[in-house]
């Protein structure tokens, strides 16, 4: 019963989503109820969604328990928003012996489009919550890019905000090409066709997983399928569907 409104300003992607959700929730407030999948935006969404998201972390958590009989060593998860790193991540925090690991996307590269705000961005205000924002020298948000449409996010959620500058938690970037590689990598070892965003944490853990020791437990969170992404990818190797 619900009406789908597709987005046709700016570039149609989730930045744009919110603007025209939230313009819609203040114009309407008498009968609209404002709702969001990924940990940004004004309070208390960040927090709402984070803990509806830590299922994720805390099954996670019951069953890494159950199976090994000790925590992993490290978490990988994929951030746009963050939403799920940070339903990964909350569950562990107290857990200082195990690290964590967001991953954002890099894009073409940090030093072309990328949508990697917290490497290559700087504070800023955006949809109402005070976060790390690709933007311009005069404020104004730039258009982010990613292979991955559930990455191209010019921002982040202010929760993974504050865990970069604690320190809690570690941040690097994936770019596309590398993801791309990650994606047919899952699917030829494990069967597995994964979403271009855990495709993304896959990345990561290639790199990071032979600096570890050959008994360390790494955790990555696969947060979607790939059977919407395969024409992407399909396009970008061009190859012929």
């Amino acid at each position: 019963g619900a009406e789908v409104i597709p987005v046709v300003s700016g570039a149609k992607t989730l930045k744009d989503a919110m603007n025209e959700a939230l313009r819609d929730w203040v114009a309407n407030v008498h009968d609209t109820f404002y709702i969001i999948g990924t940990a940004a935006g004004p309070h208390p969404y960040p927090e709402l969604v984070r803990d509806f998201q830590s299922v994720i972390g805390r099954e996670a958590r019951e069953q890494m328990l159950a199976r090994t009989g000790r925590l992993p060593d490290l978490l990988v998860a994929a951030i746009g928003g963050g939403s799920n790193a940070i339903g990964l991540f909350h569950p562990f925090l107290d857990d200082l012996s195990v690290r964590m690991l967001g991953v954002e996307a890099a894009g073409h590269g940090l030093d072309m489009q990328h949508a990697a705000s917290l490497a290559g961005g700087r504070p800023g205000i955006l949809h109402g919550n005070k976060t790390y924002l690709l933007q311009d020298e005069d404020g104004q948000i730039a258009e982010a890019h990613s292979i991955s449409a559930g990455l191209d996010y010019p921002g982040i959620g202010p929760e993974h905000s504050w865990l970069k500058e604690t320190g809690r938690v570690e941040y690097t970037s994936v770019t596309d090409d590398e993801a791309l590689s990650a994606f047919q990598l899952l699917c030829r070892t494990e069967g597995i066709i994964p979403a271009l965003e855990p495709s993304h944490a896959i990345a990561a853990v290639r790199k990071v997983a032979p600096t570890m020791s050959k008994d360390a437990i790494v955790l990555a969170n696969l947060c979607g399928r790939g059977d919407k992404d395969i024409f992407t990818v399909a396009e970008a190797l061009g190859a012929q569907m």
